[in-house]
């Protein structure tokens, strides 16, 4: 094998290297916005929840007044 057959060898073995780290570094971050998307999600499953109890009280509430 020549040497610029090498060098370009190299080269192009440099060049996947690099991409791979382009691309662990991508789904690192993409990992995180899928953490933060989970955890918003979560809060506003909780969220939720809490207003659909509280509806659910006004509403026993205002039954129980109409059969007073």
């Amino acid at each position: 094998m020549e040497q610029s057959e090498v060098q370009a060898l190299a080269d192009k073995l440099d060049k996947l290297i690099e991409h791979c780290h382009k691309l662990e570094r991508d789904n690192a971050n993409l990992r995180q916005l899928q953490d933060d998307w989970n955890r918003e999600r979560a809060q506003l499953v909780q969220k939720n929840d809490l207003a659909k109890n509280k509806i659910e009280a006004m509403i026993s509430r205002l039954r129980a007044l109409e059969h007073h």
